[in-house]
């Protein structure tokens, strides 16, 4: 086990105790809009807190970049934290019990680390790099589907980005065609982890941040499959543009999205936050 994994699971378990204890608490929780469709609350807050002070304790000269407060501590450190305090805040906010502390570590750009903590059912999940997947300690695999028959999938509308909904939908259309049927539940880190953990055959999602899928894409590769961005390559970290799954769910998920040319709008997208 990577010793910085340590930290990233004690940092994980103090901000899910912040939100099981304000869950179900609408007295506790007061609630903002950071952007059109963008709901941030101070348990958002509160959990990036605890989380940043827990993880630059132990590492003053790492950069933590951080959903709701940005970049802190040393910016142009090799060891760069990706946290998502809690992932899922509209579920949160409104009391659906599906919600998660998202973390994640590279080390001269090479994730490393990654935890998802879903505090509600109390399932840890857990990776480091050359070490595999594990969910409450025990070893995850990702699904042994062979195309896209009969697969559960994962996704989410492009609520923040609505120009790529036209585009989206099209593409939704031809993969739904194809597999048994799509789940949106809200939560991309989770999402990530059900992949990584077999619940999920493959997943796929425009527009995300660095801080939505750092500790998730590692889940997903440590447990045997495969993350891209929407034309094969690896520049997922750059578009925001992610699909995963093993290696056959992820080449079908590919073909389909692109069976009809990608706008050079879409294409051409780049995450504006880093």
């Amino acid at each position: 086990m990577h010793p910085m994994l340590t930290i990233a699971t004690r940092a994980a378990r103090a901000a899910g105790t912040i939100i099981s204890n304000n869950f179900d608490n609408a007295s506790n929780i007061s609630v903002q809009e950071k952007a059109k469709n963008d709901l941030v609350t101070n348990v958002d807050r509160e959990c990036e807190k605890a989380i940043c002070e827990i993880i630059l304790k132990s590492f003053p000269d790492h950069c933590v970049r951080g959903e709701e407060f940005g970049a802190q501590g040393n910016l142009e450190s090799d060891f760069v934290w990706y946290i998502d305090p809690l992932d899922g805040t509209t579920n949160f906010f409104r009391g659906v019990p599906h919600v998660a502390v998202s973390i994640g570590l590279k080390i001269k750009g090479v994730t490393t680390v990654g935890v998802v903590y879903d505090p509600i059912r109390n399932e840890l999940f857990e990776a480091s790099r050359g070490d595999g997947a594990r969910l409450n300690g025990k070893r995850i695999r990702v699904s042994e589907a062979r195309g896209l028959d009969g697969t559960i999938l994962a996704t989410a509308f492009p609520h923040r980005q609505r120009a790529f909904l036209t585009e989206y939908k099209k593409i939704l259309g031809r993969i739904f065609d194809k597999c048994a049927d799509v789940r949106r539940a809200g939560t991309a880190s989770l999402d990530l982890a059900y992949v990584a953990a077999g619940r999920l055959d493959g997943y796929f999602e425009l527009c995300l941040y660095p801080w939505d899928f750092c500790a998730g894409e590692l889940l997903v590769r440590e447990a045997g499959g495969v993350v891209s961005d929407f034309a094969g390559g690896t520049d997922y970290y750059e578009s925001g543009h992610i699909v995963c799954g093993n290696p056959a769910v992820i080449r079908a998920l590919i073909k389909e999205i692109n069976a009809e040319p990608l706008s050079v709008a879409l294409n051409s997208y780049k995450c504006l936050k880093k």
